[in-house]
């Protein structure tokens, strides 16, 4: 169980994640930072997102992880953190399974 601090924590990374990927990547896709996940001792973060089209993913992963000591600074800048936590970056099969599911069953209603 998250504590409400690792969520507090989790949030507003995750809202700076998506800053950053506005400002940082290119036009030709488009980078959803779907949610953070923080360690309970708030020294590691993971960061997951989604890509449109899918095809650009491996692109932005590579992007994302050469880019993750800018992140850090970004976030020194932009955030209250006294600590600042270990960054990573991968893309969320969750939520890209559960979209695939959800087509699957809008196909089988129709």
């Amino acid at each position: 169980m998250s504590s409400r601090r690792e969520i507090q924590v989790s949030e507003s990374i995750a809202h700076l994640a998506a800053d950053f990927f506005a400002r940082e990547s290119n036009a030709q896709s488009l980078v959803t930072v779907t949610h953070a996940d923080v360690s309970p001792d708030i020294r590691e973060v993971t960061i997951f997102f989604s890509v449109l089209p899918e095809t650009y993913e491996q692109t932005v992963l590579a992007f994302a992880k050469r880019k993750r000591s800018e992140f850090r600074e970004y976030l020194k800048k932009h955030s209250a953190l006294q600590r600042l936590p270990t960054v990573d970056f991968e893309v969320d099969y969750g939520e890209k399974n559960r979209q695939r599911i959800e087509d699957l069953t809008r196909k089988d209603k129709k």
